[in-house]
């Protein structure tokens, strides 16, 4: 599809820079509105927690949310509000892990654990729907993306659309980005997180997960070498940059998705940007903003997000 000259074009004064769209709104912006939780039971005696918001819709929009976040981040309970305020229901679901409670295996999640997200998806088509649409956020966007890619066209016929943010399509280069010295400040915040699920981990598998000289990890990549890989089946950092990212998947996407990117993301460098394959795609679409930041597309004098406006947008006119 053509590129889509993005009509988001300049954030509130005060955020005069990628950084500031970025952190602002993650540490101040609050959304009320309460969910109904819902635990869904995983076949390998894993759960996940979902998190909904029913009006009796027969439409749902079904919302993943970012690396170690949760259904209650400013993004994912704005956009479920956002859909639930014009008649639709809302699924916001959470990782293991992510949802105050530990999950009960060794695992957490990562990007390319689509195998859970097609659980949460499975669970919904079979609550009757008949119109489904997937949003997603960084990290929740590249499982929606890859999800969607390696299922082609035997995605259920209820699934209408997609639309996701602030997507790190090629880890390896998102995560050497975010490894810059400049980008620590990100680095720092993710990895203090991770501490402590790694932590509460070791004690309860001291088998499997050993804590021991975790704060000599100053790189994702480090990280992603001694957990992410060796807990999920990958052999190492590498191998799972290649085969969890969602950007070699894309191009075989078969229903109407938006990917929107920001051009001044501080975690996305230019391999995450999709051009090539979005210009000549029958489905996918790519909007990069030149503002934004990651996760940001803050609105002057609003309570609402950009975000909410857009995602609703697209799929209302489909």
């Amino acid at each position: 599809m053509p590129l889509i000259q993005s009509r988001y074009t300049r954030p509130p004064f005060y955020l005069f820079n990628g950084h500031l769209e970025t952190v602002v709104p993650s540490m101040f912006r609050k959304v009320e509105g309460s969910y109904e939780r819902e635990r869904l039971e995983l076949a390998d005696g894993d759960f996940l927690d979902l998190d909904w918001m029913r009006s009796g819709s027969k439409k749902l929009v079904v919302i993943s949310h970012g690396l170690e976040g949760n259904s209650e981040r400013h993004y994912s309970k704005g956009m479920a509000q956002y859909f639930y305020q014009r008649g639709w229901d809302a699924l916001a679901w959470n990782c293991r892990g992510c949802s105050g409670e530990m999950n009960r295996l060794p695992r957490f999640y990562h990007h390319g654990a689509t195998e859970d997200i097609a659980a949460v998806i499975e669970h919904a088509l079979s609550k009757g729907y008949d119109h489904i649409v997937l949003v997603g956020f960084s990290m929740g966007g590249s499982m929606s993306l890859k999800y969607l890619g390696e299922r082609k066209n035997s995605v259920s016929q209820v699934i209408k659309s997609a639309v996701v943010f602030s997507v790190p399509c090629h880890l390896g280069a998102s995560a050497n980005e975010l490894d810059k010295p400049n980008k620590k400040f990100y680095l720092n915040r993710f990895l203090k997180k991770l501490e402590k699920k790694i932590r509460a981990k070791a004690i309860k598998f001291p088998d499997i997960i050993s804590a021991e000289g975790f704060e000599q990890i100053k790189t994702f990549r480090a990280f992603d070498n001694r957990y992410t890989a060796p807990l999920h089946g990958f052999k190492n950092a590498d191998d799972f940059y290649a085969r969890a990212s969602s950007g070699p998947h894309i191009p075989h996407i078969q229903i109407p998705t938006l990917i929107v990117n920001a051009l001044n993301d501080p975690f996305l460098p230019e391999a995450c940007f999709p051009f090539e394959v979005a210009k000549d795609h029958n489905y996918v679409y790519l909007e990069t903003p030149q503002y934004g930041g990651h996760v940001g597309f803050s609105l002057s004098t609003q309570e609402i997000n950009w975000m909410e406006v857009r995602a609703f947008e697209f799929i209302s006119s489909l």
